[in-house]
């Protein structure tokens, strides 16, 4: 092979985003307190940006004399492009290469995003879906995971929850269970005795003893040692042994995780009924921050730019980032109402009836029905708040997986089928242990059409061993 120089021409892809572009991408995905933020960094970087100064002061409209280019703006031309430059993100992403052609400061890698410290109530979001129960229990759960304080405690009466998200006494307290069986042990308690005996029950030590202490705290308060070992019933060697356990425990269970208090929830949707029958629903427009293009001054500084080509060129870049700044934010405002419009219109049955009239619902079938990617509408749905009469909820809770259902039934929720499984499963007797097959056949007599494996997967994951290992526990059990 001879050496020499050659000339090759080689054709290649690659990602390209304007920093505009990547800043209404990052909008998108900011709540309004957020928003407010990001909104006073763009009004201090930028001279020709103001916050309106009255109430009826409306947004300006784009200047004429900024440079041509595409924006989001009416007629879903900027829809779209948000919607394919955030799939061509997300694809990056997951293919692991983690660069941006033209990205920048805007848009942090993957480390950075999962640097920052987690909230109680994220840490605890992450566990509910692998804690069990059924769809309409989770959704309770997690409401309630947002009420917590910032020690862990349930500060509302239950009767309250039960209530407010249209469900029995008894589902409320199964929602609770969920909540209490996280991790750190302890959250959710409605009182210190409560968390105590949580943590104690956890430890194996909440014997009848323990019990009487943790019920009788304003006795140890105040030392009255006497009368606590008569009602515990023990002498006063177990008692120092039990006081020393009791203060092993964590009072403040949900201050472990966290740098502080969580952010106050604001809704940056409200959901109403519009005297008809229907359903009104509009963002919070308090903490939409309102933008103007400060037209006079741009006047002023393009008349004292004169023939300075770089100070002119560095006024047009300004004029330019402004005018996409405001069309950014009205198209951001389009998407949210327009995302939340279709989860009402599916989820309609919560608002009328509550929790259980919950539907199976994915982010791909919203995506579909308003004609924007699915990650348009996970980032849409993230980290922004619906406003109803039962409540303020994440829009991320109204999304649930469903499976196919036999008949007319339509899809089923995931977590009812799992509650179906477990409900199968703790009633059978020992002598007559299910099968995944069994199981299979008993489910479709309920509704639920599952191959052996699904069902197997679901068994696995609410925590409940195969046929031979049920019988041989409860064969075990049955010895005793």
């Amino acid at each position: 092979m001879a050496l020499g120089p050659r000339l090759d021409l080689r054709q290649s892809q690659s990602l390209v985003m304007t920093p505009q572009l990547q800043q209404a991408i990052r909008l998108l995905a900011l709540s309004n307190l957020e928003l407010e933020a990001a909104i006073a960094e763009a009004v201090a970087d930028n001279p020709l940006v103001d916050l309106a100064r009255e109430e009826g002061e409306a947004a300006a409209p784009a200047v004429s004399e900024a440079p041509d280019e595409a924006v989001p703006g009416e007629g879903g031309d900027g829809e779209a492009a948000l919607d394919i430059a955030g799939e061509m993100l997300d694809r990056d992403y997951d293919t692991g290469s983690g660069s941006v052609a033209g990205s920048g400061d805007e848009l942090p890698d993957i480390g950075e995003r999962a640097a920052g410290e987690m909230t109680l109530a994220e840490y605890l979001h992450d566990q509910i879906g692998a804690a069990g129960g059924t769809a309409s229990q989770q959704f309770a759960a997690r409401w309630i995971i947002d009420q917590l304080d910032e020690a862990g405690y349930l500060t509302i009466p239950l009767g309250e929850v039960a209530e407010t998200l249209g469900i029995s006494l008894a589902e409320a307290e199964a929602a609770l269970r969920l909540v209490q069986s996280l991790d750190p042990t302890g959250v959710g308690a409605r009182d210190l005795a409560e968390c105590l005996a949580l943590q104690a029950i956890e430890t194996d030590r909440y014997d009848p003893c323990m019990k009487a202490l943790i019920a009788n705290l304003d006795l140890l308060a105040r030392g009255n040692l006497p009368q606590l070992r008569r009602l515990c019933r023990v002498d006063d060697e177990d008692l120092a042994d039990m006081i020393a356990e009791l203060r092993s425990y964590d009072p403040k269970p949900g201050c472990r995780i966290g740098g502080g208090a969580a952010a106050p929830v604001v809704p940056d949707v409200f959901v109403g009924g519009d005297g008809s029958g229907g359903w009104a629903i509009s963002l919070n427009r308090q903490t939409l921050p309102r933008l103007v293009i400060d037209r006079a001054y741009y006047t002023t500084l393009k008349a004292g730019c004169g023939k300075d080509k770089s100070a002119a060129g560095w006024l047009g870049e300004k004029l330019a980032d402004a005018n996409w700044l405001l069309k950014a934010l009205d198209q951001r405002q389009k998407t949210i109402l327009k995302v939340s419009r279709e989860i009402v219109r599916r989820q309609e049955g919560f608002f009328r009836r509550g929790v259980s009239a919950l539907i199976p619902l994915t982010l791909r079938e919203v995506a579909e029905a308003v004609d924007l990617h699915e990650s348009t509408v996970s980032r849409v749905t993230s980290n922004k708040f619906l406003n109803c009469g039962r409540g303020t909820f994440e829009l991320k809770y109204f999304f649930s997986s469903g499976v196919a259902a036999s008949g007319e039934a339509g899809a089923a929720s995931a977590e009812a089928v799992k509650a179906a499984i477990k409900a199968l499963i703790d009633a059978e007797k020992p002598d007559a242990i299910l099968s995944d097959d069994t199981l299979v056949d008993l489910l479709k007599e309920k509704g639920f059409a599952l191959a052996r494996r699904t069902v197997a997967k679901y068994r696995e994951a609410i925590g409940l061993g195969s046929s031979v290992q049920r019988r041989r526990t409860k064969k075990l059990a049955g010895a005793r």
